[in-house]
């Protein structure tokens, strides 16, 4: 084996036999005995601890955070409408968004063990495509080392705003990865119009679509079953995303069933930020209907609201607290939702690699002192060592 970049000696990989792990560009390149890895440019005691692959935050909104700036206290109306109102009102005075807010909310989630994001982006007549531009200035300070996709979201409603749809597709045409929707029956009042618009502009410009559904049971349900019928027939598979989701969880098993399935054969995953105070979307039944599910923090102290702190893991642990999970396999496929299998939300920034601790994965790596996988989630403890992609972004 050659010379290497970067050697980290003698870790756990999944709670695993002691290996060290050695690093050639943003590739793993050998996961081998300790004292065995090649000489390199630099070399980081892992100390014994337990190694993660990166965790993969597949939902959120790096643009609104106040993230550093004094405490913002909430004073807008009750519910979504009112919480847009406030937003708007407000984030002109904040600099939302703006590159300096955007870039301490990016450092606090690396600084949990962040490597990898898909990030919604609001474009709106007031802001055009402001915001993605400063998301990309951003992220370029990474050089690479952290991986972003970019969704072009219509926060304000897409049909009942003249002009959103066009601020659409020229963010699809600017590079968005992913174009989005929000609660077509509640917000613009015309589900069939805004997922048609939306899931056109996919389709022609070769992007995904990732859409906030919060609409609850049978309307929620519906407004699936709609977007169903659109991706086999613009030929959307794998490329659409269902953001939230509540209606899933509140359905009874044998709907739920077989709606997880119709969104299975099509490909269509699912990203949740495990509401507190809701029913959890089922794990297990996903995962038998071969829907993949992502997890992400949302927004992290925004014009919204002022909780978040960018750990993904503490997502997990909310969605394993909160389904009742308690055995160590249904831990462990958290931990896996989190890192691992999140790869597929971020694919083309992670540029082909897997997510993996194996030669060939992408260099993502995150060292936690827990004596195994599942004391890592029920614990939490703080992020000892952040790689991404070959580089170190954060040593305790």
């Amino acid at each position: 084996m050659s010379h290497a970049d970067l050697v980290i000696s003698d870790v756990r990989p999944w709670g695993g036999e002691a290996r060290d792990l050695v690093v050639s560009g943003t590739a793993i390149t050998g996961v081998v005995p300790p004292g065995t890895a090649p000489g390199a440019d630099r070399t980081v005691d892992g100390c014994g601890l337990l190694a993660l692959p990166g965790l993969v935050n597949a939902h959120a909104h790096v643009d609104k955070s106040w993230w550093g700036l004094p405490w913002q206290p909430y004073d807008g109306v009750p519910g979504v409408a009112g919480r847009i109102a406030h937003e708007r009102d407000r984030r002109d005075d904040l600099g939302i968004p703006g590159v300096e807010p955007t870039s301490r909310v990016l450092a606090e989630m690396v600084r949990h063990g962040t490597t990898a994001l898909r990030t919604h982006v609001d474009v709106d007549l007031g802001l055009d495509l402001r915001g993605l531009e400063v998301v990309a200035e951003a992220v370029a300070a990474y050089d690479g080392a952290l991986s972003v996709e970019t969704v072009a979201f219509p926060q304000d409603g897409v049909l009942r705003r003249p002009g959103v749809l066009d601020l659409l597709d020229r963010a699809a045409a600017a590079g968005a990865d992913h174009v989005g929707g929000l609660d077509p029956a509640t917000i613009d009042r015309d589900p069939v119009g805004q997922l048609d618009a939306v899931l056109e502009i996919a389709a022609r410009h070769g992007c995904g679509a990732d859409l906030h559904l919060h609409d609850p049971a049978e309307l929620g349900a519906f407004t699936i079953e709609l977007l169903l019928e659109r991706i086999e027939r613009l030929g959307l598979q794998g490329r659409v995303n269902v953001a939230h989701g509540f209606a899933l969880a509140d359905l009874d098993d044998v709907r739920r069933r077989d709606l997880l399935q119709a969104m299975g054969e099509l490909g269509v995953s699912l990203t949740t930020v495990a509401p507190v105070g809701r029913p959890q979307l089922p794990v297990a039944a996903l995962d038998e209907a071969g829907v993949a599910l992502g997890l992400g923090t949302d927004g992290i102290r925004d014009l919204w609201s002022p909780y978040g702190t960018g750990d993904v893991l503490h997502i997990g642990w909310q969605l394993a607290r909160a389904s009742g999970l308690v055995r160590d396999p249904d831990l462990t496929r958290v931990v896996e939702l989190a890192t691992r299998d999140g790869a597929r939300f971020v694919a083309g920034a992670l540029g082909g690699l897997p997510l993996d601790l194996v030669p060939g994965g992408r260099a993502d790596v995150v060292l936690l002192d827990a004596e195994n996988v599942m004391d890592a989630l029920v614990r939490m403890p703080r992020r000892e060592l952040v790689v991404g992609g070959g580089r170190v972004l954060h040593q305790a």
